[in-house]
């Protein structure tokens, strides 16, 4: 009887262990039955925009954190498939840093060119996994809401890809329940419009933080203060735009910080992080874990090591994102179909110790991104995912952080080469400043005259 693979999630890393086998298949193999439960009704997982928060319409958390006007806040050329690159997809160059829409276009493409989505139970919740000793095999419990029933089905391999910037970590400061302005976490955050003329605090001092101040500033908010608890991102930031340390209570409409400073505040937008969240894990299986480059208790970063059987694709802090969970997704995939062999527990035990040693003696970013990049190597040498040029993503990652710090609001203008064509990247008719209307449609335009010549 065949093996049957449960996969959880049809976001990015789902998308990837759907992609992996069907390349296998394509290929000669013969692959396990593989079943993709999605609790969204299309796939794409946090590229697969809402406006919706709090809750969707069947009653489920709202998974994702995407909002409206995002653009990729990294160059293209760090992320792009190696089995499916961006001059595939548009037929022609574009931009080092697209929109939200255009590259959930260019997700989607591979994926329908592979043709997965028949493996794929849509509206279809996992409530909870169990592990049976005895067959050594999962039960995997679902709720199907487009036939509002419960059932339950048998597996071999469990592979959790649920993605974990769903669950907000959303930390207290005192006065918030007498605010009189709006306060929210970037997870519910969907449209910089609704801060116009505002003014806004940012707390945090990390990627989102940076990026939806940077929003807010881009669509008219009268005055950005970001806070932080260590250290201020420190760029070079528009003059309606500071950086305090951290907020410390509320009052009214007054935010008091570390400093003894004040100011009116509007609105507050808590950029504090995520949780990783499984509750439909029981606690032999989940893993707990802050977000970091290497979460221990994962054996190449991927196998559950008290059970090898259960998987975990992308839960690691990310440098790397689409090609990462490609070289997982293909390692995960050749360890099932008996490829590759795991090695003793206690083998796999001090190898992820050493990996997370190494992990702490980290300092700079360049040091994270290499490390992370020497970690995608050790997989994809070992299978035959498309080898590409690590070492110049690297140079393009440190390219990318010197870009922002001379220009924090242009550095989306840069353009960088492929690293798995050699094409260089074309520059956007307009700048990102100035590019108000991002849709698919404007972006792909060869000019903005063009979008008013087609009416």
């Amino acid at each position: 009887m065949s093996q049957r693979v449960a996969i959880i999630g049809a976001g990015p890393c789902g998308l990837a262990q759907l992609r992996a086998f069907q390349s296998a298949g394509a290929k000669g193999a013969e692959i396990p039955e593989l079943v993709c439960f999605e609790k969204q009704q299309d796939w794409g997982g946090m590229w697969n925009y809402t406006w919706r928060t709090g809750l969707d319409e069947n009653g489920e958390p709202v998974h994702g954190s995407m909002y409206r006007y995002l653009w990729s806040n990294g160059p293209k050329e760090c992320l792009e498939f190696a089995d499916y690159t961006f001059d595939e997809h548009f037929g022609r160059p574009i931009g080092s840093y697209p929109p939200r829409e255009v590259l959930w276009d260019y997700i989607q493409g591979r994926v329908l060119k592979a043709g997965v989505r028949q493996y794929i139970r849509f509206n279809t919740a996992v409530r909870m996994v169990e592990f049976d000793p005895h067959s050594g095999q999962f039960d995997v419990t679902v709720h199907d809401h487009d036939g509002d029933r419960t059932y339950s089905e048998r597996f071999d391999y469990v592979v959790v890809a649920s993605g974990h910037f769903s669950t907000p970590n959303v930390p207290y400061f005192e006065g918030f329940e007498s605010f009189g302005g709006r306060v929210l976490h970037a997870h519910d955050f969907r449209d910089a419009l609704e801060f116009k003329d505002k003014d806004v605090l940012v707390v945090g001092s990390s990627y989102s933080a940076e990026d939806i101040g940077s929003q807010c500033y881009k669509y008219g908010a009268r005055s950005i203060t970001s806070c932080y608890r260590s250290a201020p991102m420190g760029y070079k930031w528009p003059q309606n735009w500071e950086e305090k340390p951290l907020l410390q209570r509320v009052q009214g409409d007054t935010a008091y910080f570390a400093d003894g400073s004040h100011k009116h505040i509007d609105a507050i937008i808590l950029c504090t992080g995520y949780k990783h969240h499984f509750s439909f894990l029981p606690e032999s299986l989940r893993l707990k874990t802050g977000n970091r480059l290497w979460p221990l208790g994962l054996y190449q970063g991927i196998f559950w090591e008290d059970n090898p059987k259960l998987m975990y694709l992308g839960m690691q802090d990310q440098w790397y994102s689409f090609n990462m969970f490609d070289a997982q997704a293909w390692y995960a995939r050749d360890v099932i179909l008996g490829r590759i062999a795991l090695p003793p527990k206690a083998e796999r035990l001090a190898d992820d110790q050493a990996w997370r040693e190494r992990e702490e003696q980290l300092q700079t970013a360049q040091e994270m991104f290499e490390f992370q990049g020497a970690y995608i190597q050790r997989l994809i040498d070992a299978t035959d995912y498309p080898s590409f040029d690590i070492a110049a993503v690297n140079q393009t990652f440190l390219a990318w952080k010197h870009d922002k710090y001379e220009d924090i609001m242009g550095y989306r203008d840069k353009c960088y080469r492929s690293l798995m064509t050699g094409t260089p990247a074309v520059p956007h008719h307009t700048s990102w400043l100035q590019a108000l209307d991002d849709s698919l449609r404007a972006y792909l335009a060869e000019q903005p005259s063009d979008l008013k010549a087609a009416g």
